[in-house]
């Protein structure tokens, strides 16, 4: 046998990171960021200690990583479920009910990831926050925006915002209050999107299985002293 290509390490490489970030989502949301340890995250995914060191500084990067992930693949899937739809309009809906409902399904995993935006390091540049980006600066132009160089920031600014609103501990504002507020603003119907009070609202991403959100698969094959077949 011949030992691994570098298409295989590679792509070994990629599912060890892709089963870290999964790991940190589901850990956090269980037990929150100050009681999760990289020891905690490196258990649940099945890897080595050292290897988290590997791929990310520290546990911020890894768990600010984690959640921009399941951000980006949330607002991914948002806009293209079926029935597809080129509308603006519809994305624009579609957009803000998808991060509104991580703070409904994630409450405990959003508290924790605002409140890691708000430290000194603010928002860690990473694969995961570029493609969030991308997908919201998207939804803005192709809800008809001539600047999307100062919407995009402002509908991500209401977006934390409202997901900050909605989880202030004692005092939260509710979604559908929070919802209104940026539909008015961007001239939506309340029918567009997924309405709150809507059967397919009520499930979100509140599940135990994060698999379609993290590519996890199974790993290539190989023999028991690490060779490709």
């Amino acid at each position: 046998m011949s030992p691994r290509s570098a298409s295989v390490n590679e792509e070994l490489r990629r599912r060890s990171r892709e089963r870290l970030l999964q790991a940190a989502v589901e850990v956090v949301s269980e037990h929150g960021y100050e009681a999760t340890t990289l020891g905690d995250i490196a258990d649940r995914a099945g890897s080595a200690r050292g290897l988290v060191s590997y791929y990310f500084p520290g546990k911020r990067q890894l768990v600010q990583s984690a959640v921009h992930r399941l951000m980006n693949r949330t607002l991914e899937e948002a806009l293209e479920r079926e029935p597809r739809t080129e509308d603006g309009r519809e994305r624009m809906a579609r957009a803000i009910d998808a991060i509104l409902g991580l703070a409904r399904d994630r409450p405990v995993l959003m508290r924790q990831h605002m409140a890691g935006l708000l430290q000194a390091e603010g928002f860690l540049p990473c694969p995961e926050q570029r493609r969030l980006a991308e997908l919201l600066r998207d939804t803005v132009v192709r809800n008809g925006s001539q600047d999307p160089d100062a919407d995009y920031p402002m509908l991500r600014a209401l977006l934390m915002g409202s997901v900050y609103a909605a989880l202030v501990p004692g005092v939260p504002m509710p979604l559908p209050v929070l919802r209104a507020e940026l539909f008015k603003r961007y001239r939506l119907d309340w029918e567009l999107g997924v309405p709150p009070d809507t059967e397919a609202a009520s499930g979100g991403t509140g599940g135990t299985d994060l698999s379609r959100f993290f590519a996890t698969g199974a790993a290539p094959e190989c023999d028991p002293e690490g060779q490709s077949k």
